[in-house]
């Protein structure tokens, strides 16, 4: 579990979140949606520790987060950014990327390591890419072996930002299954969520976001009934429920 108490963080001493007291609940997936600019990468990298606070708090279960080593800290929580550059490296190596923090000084890895990685590998269904180079992919098939790294690491957090950006529709909906997959593993993801229908669909909380600051972070139906998505989007949002009778969707219409 990993509680954020009285923090405030930015860039260059500038303040882009303040006053975030928040909790992210094992096993559980929680969506940080809001405006452009609002914080939710801000949010997203200090709760995994790739940027220090101005002041405040994080822990990670009973421990304080900054006083765990890196190498160390790699094994309990792992980040997949939104923006990042295509390596010239095949499918196998760099899904193996993912057991770096437990290999030694040699960086040679042992049998565990190479069964984790196939195993991470047929769990993506990228058996038939492995000696494919990265290049050689559609954009849902790199993502996909990206996330095979992050299991890899077998890390039990998983930060994801804007996942399913850039992808279309098909691949969107596969990559939002596959990480409901990942909290079936009882994993704890926390992601950044562009699109307000997938995050409401996809979560148990969501955590919406306004000017730095925390709105409302709670189960998808309350969110959606406080009506703060709307003040804050400037929308009006409509609740449909499908044919099943147990599956919603959410419509957004300009005020």
């Amino acid at each position: 579990m990993i509680k954020l108490k009285n923090i405030t963080a930015g860039y260059n001493k500038v303040e882009v979140i303040k006053n975030i007291n928040i909790e992210f609940e094992e096993g559980s997936i929680t969506s940080i949606i809001g405006k452009n600019g609002c914080g939710k990468t801000t949010l997203l990298k200090t709760s995994a520790n790739l940027l220090k606070p101005f002041k405040g708090e994080i822990r990670l279960g009973d421990k304080d987060i900054f006083s765990i080593p890196k190498k160390e800290l790699a094994k309990k929580l792992s980040f997949l950014p939104q923006l990042r550059a295509v390596p010239n490296i095949t499918v196998y190596n760099l899904v193996m990327h993912g057991r770096y923090p437990y290999l030694g000084f040699s960086r040679t890895p042992q049998k565990k390591d190479k069964e984790l990685v196939q195993k991470a590998i047929e769990d993506m269904g990228l058996n038939q890419y492995i000696n494919k180079n990265i290049y050689e992919l559609s954009g849902g098939q790199r993502q996909k072996v990206y996330i095979a790294m992050l299991l890899a690491q077998d890390t039990d957090i998983i930060f994801l930002d804007e996942p399913t950006t850039y992808l279309d529709i098909n691949q969107q909906l596969e990559i939002l299954e596959i990480i409901k997959r990942l909290k079936e593993m009882a994993k704890t993801i926390i992601m950044v969520v562009h699109d307000l229908n997938n995050a409401l669909s996809y979560s148990d909380k969501i955590c919406l976001m306004d000017r730095g600051e925390i709105v409302i972070c709670d189960t998808p139906q309350n969110v959606f009934e406080s009506r703060e998505i709307d003040r804050v989007f400037k929308v009006i949002s409509s609740q449909v429920t499908l044919d099943d009778k147990t599956t919603k969707q959410y419509v957004f219409n300009l005020k």
